[in-house]
């Protein structure tokens, strides 16, 4: 089985231009992808991409463009439209999937349109963009998003750790799951991008329940700091996921460097794929 990449962002071609924008916005060093063979591109192209590098699906984030505006511009920016991923997913089955970013401040008309983009077979999961909303995830309005993945059988992956941008990063702490992982042990929740600088923080959550996984998505190898290498290889190596967080990091960029880990071949395949498949269920493989 090759490679899952958990949380990859919209990547054609015309996005180029709105990153550049939003990087330079954004008030704090941000890199992107800009080299050719690992930047933005056609569909084609990125199948290409994928099959040369083993990797078998791509989770695209899709929310509908402009439905709201956070802290950060999070879906006219990253996030791919359900039209563009209705397509794709109809000229490449099993390549790319996607999961539903929800907006908590949406209350049950957002819940509906969750549950309408969930009815869609390539939707595999909700995903929440923490730091546009500066909720903690325990909040009481992700309450209802959480319960539908329960309901649905899905999983939520969430942005973990500091803001990638000059917002507040409280909200992002990983303990803030502590609660939510009790009250919905049925969904398997994803802290994404190592909860930087909260790492070992992530990893007690992940060890404490079944339900709590990392993910790694913008943050190569060469940036994880001693313990999350560890736990890797260790103790996480049936919960920790790989990702891309494209175009801030590249496929070829992250893939390139896990040689260094000197990983076992079994927390190896684990990491690429495997544990996304126990994240994401049969949805992924549908």
């Amino acid at each position: 089985m090759g490679t899952v990449d958990y949380w990859s962002n919209a990547f054609t071609p015309e996005r180029l231009a709105l990153w550049e924008r939003a990087v330079a916005g954004a008030g704090i060093p941000v890199k992107i992808r800009t080299k050719p063979d690992d930047s933005f591109c056609d569909p084609e192209e990125m199948i290409e991409r994928m099959d040369e590098l083993g990797i078998d699906t791509l989770v695209l984030v899709v929310a509908d463009p402009d439905a709201w505006r956070g802290v950060h511009d999070f879906t006219s920016v990253a996030a791919a439209s359900v039209g563009q991923v209705d397509k794709l997913a109809e000229r490449f089955p099993g390549r790319f999937v996607a999961q539903w970013s929800y907006d908590p401040q949406a209350g049950s008309d957002g819940v509906r349109r969750a549950r309408a983009a969930l009815s869609k077979p390539w939707t595999v999961g909700l995903h929440l963009h923490t730091h546009s909303f500066d909720r903690p995830f325990d909040h009481a309005d992700h309450y209802p998003f959480y319960s539908l993945a329960a309901e649905v059988g899905v999983p939520v992956v969430m942005q973990a750790g500091s803001s990638g941008g000059l917002s507040p990063s409280a909200c992002g702490a990983p303990i803030g799951i502590d609660r939510p992982a009790l009250y919905f042990p049925e969904v398997n929740f994803v802290l994404s991008h190592t909860g930087w600088p909260w790492v070992e923080e992530a990893i007690s959550m992940a060890l404490k329940f079944p339900n709590v996984y990392l993910g790694t998505a913008v943050y190569p190898a060469r940036h994880w700091n001693e313990s999350l290498r560890r736990f890797v290889g260790g103790a996480g190596r049936r919960k920790v996921l790989y990702g891309s967080g494209f175009p801030a990091a590249g496929h070829r960029h992250t893939l390139a460097q896990l040689g260094e880990l000197e990983l076992s071949q079994e927390a190896l395949s684990n990491y690429l794929g495997e544990n996304a498949r126990r994240v994401f269920g049969a949805r992924l493989s549908a």
